[in-house]
């Protein structure tokens, strides 16, 4: 050691260090490990807490070193085996005490000084600490426990001894306990009955009485001082409830009285001590309280009051420097962080994290926060904690106040690696300067950037009708909207209505925040007033969840696309008035403009159904709808927008509905399966079963709001048997299973539907078998079927289930479509049919055109496809290999069977028709447009027909 071990330090901590140094050596305490020398007095330095500590034990510190836990972290069970050593040796409550904090003070040294030193990270220094609350608790309960069975028996739960449920909150539930920390416990019990001891006490009693002598325990002072300061006013009803209560009755408290902060608290609840997995299983059932199924907008407000509470209180204390309550401090940083998980952990599960620095983790990876901001935070987090702990270290004091005093400032500076008090304090305030600005971005009041006051009081006239009908029509014109006559009557209305009249304070304030920015929002569109009046339906259809509302005041973007989206299309703003779970999906334009590729559709669905239980059918087929839901409006957002052209647009309208009828078949086979067995064949395979889909989603060309037109076949075996405990004829279990997967698609729930399904094109049609064997299906295809059914078999192609079955069927539809053919008798009957539809579903009104079944239209087009299909599959059998029309298109130009004219103008004009039936759909309007639109189309595919379908194509066919 150098002559002068303490030249190092800063001046003003010299003497005191210096004092103590001599203090030792008197007392003969010289001999130390190197290791341990070169560290003393930096440690000395940043806490008299240690050198104290040290002074009056010299053995503490000779002992720490000779074991060598100085320099090392303990290894995972560790201090809990220590600590349950230490409590079997106490054979009295006193005994149980002395020791409990004689290990408390030796750990607090150590940890510190491993702190201090810069041995240890600050994740290891939180963790560790915790770990001491948490074998502190555990040890002190485990004593008690063995106490009090001596004198009142055991408590008994169904099959075993029941224990106390001890939870551990905030940073001890997090594993991010600070240096001083008060350790905040919620106190419960699962088990109803007496104790079977000779004092028997009800379970209730027992348990206040063991919590009680925990807590008095753990926090009454003594000689050796305290081991924690207990904290139970989280608890339910807080001080004036009862300090452990039944979990049951835990439940139903935060089911009825939980209010917005207690949500917060929970985020952190661990249980640290007694029964753990009874209070996982508590937890579990506290979940949906804590993490709302819905983006929950309201935690926004929640938080902004309660950090406004905060700021009031630091000021009228007169605290200007508190780390932790202070601009830019801890608790902005872990507002910050849980605001995101309690808006959007209930449906996001990797934010259900107790550990802040892992959900800063979250934030980054899904795009939550730029980078950059979670880095600020994350630097800012650990340097303020860092800060928190040497200030506490000092003297084991709970404080987050920068000291004022010349010393301790010193001291501070010189733990954090400063070498003055100014370069520590522009650091800490360039950190608390970036916390502060993310935190305003976060949570700054978008009403209080909305329009200017003039325009906000005109709006309050507006909506609190303080002014007359002229006088609002005046004031919406002076707003830009010179015609919204329709939007005052319904604002008038929706004023009056039972939704508003039922609002809380709390949304009635929130609904007045609204309308100044709605009014701001609408202004820009090319039609404000409809923009308006639509955005307003979907703001009666959703008020009564008051979050919908938090939503759109908090996230001005959600307000934008809402309001971009419902000018765009009244379809996609009924489906938003249907499902307002939808308004979910508004909050980032990047997600919302672009449909994922299947895989991720197929991967999200798949994650999602894994939270499930599969035996949960009614949760399944919830998230089925959701998940269509979902993804149809994204594509309907992008096709709006231009940012998608048609043919992408049927393509990701169909994966979606592809790869929900594959997972409600495997919902339906798991169900039919664990009721009555498998279907085995002969051979001991399982016999299988597909989905075959015809029409648009057979052809690849869904729309919005199509039916799915599905046949369903399988390959069992005709009198065999399943083989479970309620076996069912291989006929009557495929029957049963199509039933099952019809009412997971079609099945009317508060979510909607999935789907609606036709089986209208199975054998016989509604007259017929539900599900056709494969040997069924080919016999009536072969022998009965109509023209056409072979028509509709053009476009059919299995989409889920057995692909042996599927592979079975293909073959069997080009077995099929490539028969020989009568041209003249095949033209004819397509022709019948043809002019039969056109009767029946035709618009005929004057000035018209039907896109779909008009002359010249859509259904031409098909019904010509078709037709050169089948007239020359048997000859050319590639015209069967692609089921839309568009390649079969490309197919018969292949093959000689259309010229590169004819191929173009029936491509050309499909896909002209379809765009424009999916924008009018959009618009909620008929597939039916002027007769002077499409007039060339129109002319050149009439020609054609009359070329190949006419009565006068007879002459003419051999040339095509």
């Amino acid at each position: 050691m150098s002559s002068d071990p303490i030249a190092g330090l800063p001046p003003l901590l010299k003497t005191r260090v210096g004092q103590q140094w001599q203090s030792w050596i008197r007392n003969g305490h010289v001999q130390l490990p190197e290791s341990l020398c070169s560290s003393l007095f930096t440690v000395w330095a940043a806490s008299p807490f240690v050198a104290q500590s040290c002074l009056r034990d010299p053995l503490l510190l000779e002992e720490l070193a000779q074991g060598g836990d100085l320099l090392r972290a303990y290894r995972p069970g560790e201090l809990s085996y220590r600590l349950h050593a230490d409590q079997q040796s106490a054979a009295t409550l006193p005994e149980l005490m002395r020791v409990l904090r004689k290990r408390r003070n030796r750990e607090l040294v150590r940890i510190a000084w491993r702190d201090l030193a810069g041995w240890a990270s600050l994740p290891e220094t939180l963790a560790e600490l915790s770990d001491l609350a948490d074998a502190c608790v555990e040890a002190a309960l485990v004593w008690l426990e063995r106490d009090f069975s001596a004198r009142h028996g055991l408590l008994r739960g169904t099959d075993a001894a029941a224990r106390l449920i001890v939870l551990g909150m905030g940073k001890l539930g997090g594993r991010e306990l600070n240096f001083s920390s008060d350790i905040d416990l919620i106190l419960a019990y699962d088990a109803d009955g007496v104790s079977d001891g000779p004092h028997p006490l009800e379970h209730e009693e027992y348990c206040r009485r063991l919590a009680q002598a925990m807590v008095r325990a753990l926090s009454e002072p003594t000689a050796d001082g305290f081991v924690y300061r207990v904290d139970t006013l989280l608890r339910p009803f807080g001080k004036s409830g009862p300090l452990v209560m039944h979990v049951d009755a835990m439940e139903q408290y935060y089911q009825t009285h939980g209010r917005e902060w207690e949500r917060y608290a929970l985020i952190k609840a661990r249980p640290v001590a007694g029964d753990r997995a009874a209070g996982d299983r508590l937890l579990e059932t506290l979940r949906p309280f804590v993490y709302r199924r819905y983006l929950d907008f309201g935690a926004f407000e929640s938080l902004r009051e309660m950090k406004s509470l905060i700021e009031q209180q630091l000021h009228r204390n007169g605290y200007k420097d508190n780390i932790k309550l202070g601009a830019g401090g801890i608790r902005e940083v872990e507002f910050i962080a849980q605001a995101f998980q309690l808006i959007r952990g209930g449906q996001d599960r990797a934010l259900q994290q107790r550990s802040l620095m892992l959900t800063l983790d979250v934030l980054e990876q899904e795009g939550l926060l730029p980078a950059y901001a979670v880095r600020s935070l994350r630097e800012a987090y650990i340097f303020l904690r860092r800060t928190e702990n040497r200030l506490q270290a000092w003297q084991d004091q709970q404080t987050h106040d920068l000291p004022a005093d010349a010393e301790r400032r010193a001291a501070l500076a010189f733990a954090m690696g400063f070498a003055d008090w100014p370069a520590f304090l522009a650091e800490l305030d360039r950190h608390r300067a970036r916390v502060h600005q993310q935190f305003e971005q976060v949570f700054a009041a978008p009403q209080a950037r909305a329009a200017d006051e003039a325009a906000v009081a005109q709006v309050a006239a507006i909506w609190e009708e303080t002014v007359d009908d002229a006088e609002a029509l005046r004031l919406l014109s002076a707003q830009g909207l010179p015609q919204a006559t329709a939007s005052l009557e319904f604002l008038h209305q929706l004023r009056r209505s039972a939704v508003y009249r039922g609002l809380g304070e709390q949304g009635r304030r929130r609904f007045s925040q609204l309308l100044p920015l709605l009014f701001g929002a609408v202004r820009g569109c090319e039609q404000p007033e409809s923009a308006l009046l639509r955005v307003l339906q979907v703001i009666e259809a959703v008020a009564g969840r008051t979050t919908y509302l938090a939503l759109l005041v908090e996230s001005p973007m959600a307000l934008s696309q809402l309001v971009a989206l419902c000018a765009a299309s009244p379809w996609i703003t009924q489906q938003i008035r249907r499902h307002p779970l939808l308004l979910d999906e508004l909050l980032d334009p990047r997600i919302l403009y672009r449909p994922a590729p299947r895989a991720e559709l197929e991967r999200e669905l798949a994650e999602a159904a894994q939270a499930l239980s599969l035996d949960d059918l009614e949760s399944q087929m919830d998230l089925l709808r959701r998940f269509k839901q979902s993804w149809v409006l994204r594509v309907a957002a992008a096709d709006v927008s231009g940012a998608m052209p048609l043919m992408i647009v049927s393509d990701h309208l169909t994966d979606i509905a592809e790869i929900i009828v594959q997972h409600a078949l495997r919902l339906a086979w798991q169900q039919m399966r664990a009721r009555h067995g498998r279907p085995l064949r002969e051979d001991g395979s399982e016999a299988g079963f597909a989905v075959i889909a015809f029409g648009k989603l057979g052809g690849i060309e869904l729309g919005y709001g199509s039916d799915l037109d599905l046949v369903f076949v399988h390959d069992g075996i005709e009198g065999q048997a399943t083989d479970g405990v309620k076996p069912l004829d291989h006929g009557a279990f495929f029957t049963r299973l199509g039933q099952k997967l019809i009412h997971i698609l079609s099945a009317q729930m508060p979510s909607g539907v999935a789907y609606a399904v036709d089986m209208q094109l199975r054998p016989s049609g509604s007259s017929g078998l539900l599900v056709t064997s494969l040997d069924g299906y080919r016999r009536y295809q072969l022998e009965k079927a109509w023209t056409w059914e072979h028509q509709a078999l053009v476009r059919a192609r299995p989409i889920a289930g057995n692909a042996r079955v599927g592979e079975a069927f293909d073959a069997l539809r080009r077995e099929v479509l490539c028969q020989p053919r009568v041209a003249g008798k095949l033209r004819e009957e397509i022709r019948a049919m043809r002019e039969k539809m056109y009767e029946k579903l035709g618009d005929h009104s004057s000035g018209c055109f039907d896109l779909k079944h008009g002359r010249g239209g859509i259904t031409d087009i098909e019904f010509m496809v078709q037709y050169a299909v089948l007239r020359d599959a048997a000859r050319r059998p590639e015209l069967v290999q692609y089921t839309d029309n568009i390649r079969q298109i490309d197919a018969l130009y292949a093959a000689g069977a259309l010229s590169p004219a004819e191929a173009t103008l029936l491509a050309d004009a499909y896909r002209a028709y379809r765009k424009r039936v999916h924008a009018l759909t959009l618009q909620e309007l008929p597939a039916v447009v002027a007769d002077t639109e499409f007039g060339e189309y129109r002319a050149g595919v009439r020609s054609l027909w009359q070329c190949l379908l006419g009565t006068t194509s007879d002459n003419l066919e051999n040339n095509l």
